[in-house]
């Protein structure tokens, strides 16, 4: 008899798992998740709550998807793991048994023990029953408060004012989204996100949410000692693994379930991926929590790999994230943070429409290319892995420019003036080749 692999949890990375695992074996194949029925695009959950989608056009796969790949799907909540016993002890359902345990629970946004965080009215954005609420709880009011930045909090600012709602948010850190984003394009963002009409107040703490006579949102005090009329508080703080049902088993935690290279909590046969799986120690030296679709993604597919027998070390290749400002897109790739390193230095372009910028940091002594951060001009992903991966050295990269651009045909392109700027401010000469489609995707 096959073994039986139980997958908790119905999010990129656990469905990436399912699939895979199917495409090799025979295995039997469960998951178990409250949150949905079927795995939907968690990144367009803003999309449905303006209205561009349907939560039926976030479903990649058709329903019958999961009956023709032998993929149980079970509506409940885990509430214990016996690992002595492999049983999984079931909120409605009873106990399951497992051969082989996938934890893929994903996140649950922070709170912080802030007077009035649990009012009615106050929550984050993460899971579809989030979005739910936040469908019920929006209608018909005038103003909200963002409590945080970053982009979840940018998403909902994007989904409050589609409905013509007021919006402020707060944010502790000098600059926005200070913890990542280096001082130029935190400022170059903040206006962005003030020319959409948002509220912004910077270094200004929430204090305390205050309830009306029914015990729903009617004010936030500030840091400041402010009083800010809202009926509606989104808590955007970050987020934390959503492994409650772990901490009574004996299964290592500390943020996340802890994992080696191959996924592998400290129990055999238990395993974790995705938001909530923390490394002992990253394989690529990366940070020891990876909370980002892509990885989660990574992580179903080398976790299919060691549970169908090719035992696989977990390598997601360089670092990148995208996003979107409002209107402004967003990529990272490689080695950019909001400090530079001893080591590092660094070059920064910025259109003067405030609205495009580059920002790449290179080695002061070797002079290799070590990331770039690009807002409103897209890059291609395939040219910066292999530069990074090839430690190519900054001249070469600056004169390399246009074929690492990923702009529609007729888009205005800003390679030279950016080379111009460069070769000032380094008293360099160097010359912008022609784009190549040979050099872009060549393999070397």
């Amino acid at each position: 008899m096959s073994d039986h692999v139980v997958i908790i949890g119905n999010g990129i990375s656990g469905i990436t798992a399912a699939r895979h695992i199917r495409k090799k074996s025979n295995m039997k194949i469960t998951v178990i998740s409250k949150e949905s029925d079927h795995f939907y695009s968690r990144t367009a959950l803003m999309y449905i709550f303006m209205g561009h989608m349907r939560y039926k056009d976030t479903k990649p796969y058709e329903d019958w998807f999961w009956e023709k790949n032998r993929i149980d799907l079970i509506n409940d909540f885990v509430t214990e793991i016996d690992t002595d016993t492999k049983t999984l002890k079931l909120q409605d359902k009873g106990n399951l048994t497992y051969d082989k345990l996938i934890i893929a629970v994903g996140s649950r946004p922070n709170k912080f023990g802030w007077p009035g965080q649990d009012l009615d009215g106050v929550q984050g954005l993460y899971s579809l029953q989030d979005l739910e609420l936040m469908e019920e709880k929006t209608k018909g009011i005038s103003s909200a408060v963002i409590v945080g930045g970053g982009l979840i909090g940018v998403e909902m600012a994007e989904m409050l004012l589609s409905r013509d709602i007021k919006v402020t948010m707060l944010v502790r850190e000098k600059n926005f989204w200070n913890p990542v984003l280096p001082v130029q394009e935190s400022e170059m963002i903040a206006k962005h996100i003030e020319s959409h009409h948002v509220d912004l107040r910077l270094q200004t703490e929430l204090s305390e949410i205050i309830a009306d006579e029914n015990g729903k949102v009617k004010s936030l005090k500030t840091s400041k000692d402010e009083e800010i009329p809202c009926q509606f508080v989104g808590l955007t703080v970050g987020v934390t693994p959503n492994i409650k049902f772990v901490e009574s088993s004996k299964v290592h935690w500390q943020i996340g379930v802890m994992v080696n290279e191959y996924l592998e909590s400290s129990i055999p046969d238990v395993y974790a991926i995705g938001d909530c799986a923390e490394f002992k120690k990253h394989p690529t030296g990366r940070r020891h929590l990876e909370q980002v679709w892509y990885t989660g993604k990574m992580m179903g597919e080398t976790v299919a790999e060691t549970i169908t027998g090719n035992k696989t070390i977990y390598n997601p290749g360089i670092w990148f994230n995208s996003a979107k400002f409002f209107d402004i897109e967003y990529q990272t790739y490689g080695s950019i943070k909001n400090k530079l390193e001893e080591n590092e230095t660094e070059f920064y372009w910025e259109h003067e429409d405030e609205q495009k910028c580059i920002h790449i940091v290179f080695d002061k002594e070797t002079r290799s290319f070590l990331g770039i951060n690009a807002f409103g001009i897209r890059i291609r992903h395939n040219v910066m892995d292999r530069w990074l991966a090839s430690k190519m050295k900054i001249d070469e990269v600056m004169s390399s420019l246009r074929d690492a651009n990923f702009d529609p045909e007729f888009y205005k392109l800003h390679e030279q003036e950016i080379v111009d700027q460069f070769n000032q401010e380094n008293n360099t000469n160097i010359q912008l080749k022609k784009k190549s489609w040979k050099r872009i995707f060549s393999r070397s």
